[in-house]
Order: C-alpha cells, then structure tokens, then sequence
C-alpha cells in the first residue's frame, strides 16, 4: 500500500482483482509478479490438498495452490479465464490458481473497512479488510498469512525441488 503525500491517513490501494466462487477478492499488486494462463501442473506426492503441485516457470520450480481449496470454497473448474497469479508470499514464490482476473484497481484506504467479526468462507485472520468500490465489495486478502508454519516450510521445499 502506498502512502499518498497528502495526507497521512489517506493512501492510494492498488489492487489486483480476481474472482473465486463468485466473489471478488484482491491481492496488493506489490506482492505480484505475473499473471499466467494455467499450464501443465506436476503434481507431487503428499502434498496438501490444496496443493495442486508445480510448475516450471523459466526454470524456475513454482509451487500452484488452488485458492479455492485453500478456503474449503470447492474445487476451480478449469476454463479459459482460470489464471494463475505469481506472488513472492514470506519469501516464498507461489502461484494461486482463480477462477479469472478482472482489473487492476486504485482506491482511497478510506474505502477498506476491517474484516467483519465473523466472516463466511474464509477464516478472518486471511483477511486485510473489505473495501467498497462502486457496488461492490471487494475483500482483501493479506497473503502472508495464507499459509501458516508447516505449511509455509513445505511451499519452501516444492520451490526448492526436494
């Protein structure tokens, strides 16, 4: 998030936005890399289940996780508007498999709102804050707290090839 120079409390959010299960959610574009058309996946024994397994991404080996799973939302079905979005999360390389990208949008901070106490469908402490923009609401996910300990380790060692 960047501070806007006029006025302390008041930033600029840029957001890129994607949908899963129907509803839109955002990832700070600062965290992403690329955006990729879905590709070949090589699954690895034992992953998690929200694993799908990895990639080679210019020789580099990327762990995909299915966003969808992850937030026990069901299963993406594939189609020809499935991305995958390539973000650096707590020194990790991940891509993050969604339904589609729909923008890459600017807002004022003044329009995110902390995450309702309860939430549905994904655990809260995912979750940055919900913003609204025009109509919608748009929830904000905080992408270092997607994985936690374990987990996080072993992204660590499908990027590393073990």
């Amino acid at each position: 998030m960047e501070k806007d120079t006029l006025t302390s409390d008041v930033y600029e959010i840029q957001l890129v936005v994607f949908k899963l299960a129907n509803e839109f959610y955002g990832i700070e574009i600062s965290s992403v890399q690329e955006i990729i058309k879905i590709q070949d996946i090589t699954r690895v024994p034992k992953a998690p289940d929200f694993v799908e397994g990895v990639i080679n991404l210019r020789g580099k080996i990327v762990p995909i996780v299915d966003l969808r799973k992850r937030f026990e939302l069901g299963q993406t079905e594939r189609t020809k508007d499935t991305r995958v979005i390539v973000v650096e999360t707590s020194g990790n390389i991940v891509g993050f498999i969604v339904d589609l990208v729909t923008e890459i949008l600017r807002f004022s901070s003044d329009s995110l709102e902390p995450p309702p106490p309860i939430f549905s469908g994904i655990d809260a402490e995912y979750i940055k804050g919900v913003a609204k923009v025009d109509e919608r609401l748009i929830v904000l996910l905080d992408i270092n707290l997607i994985f936690k300990g374990e987990e996080e380790e072993g992204l660590k060692m499908l990027e590393a090839g073990k």
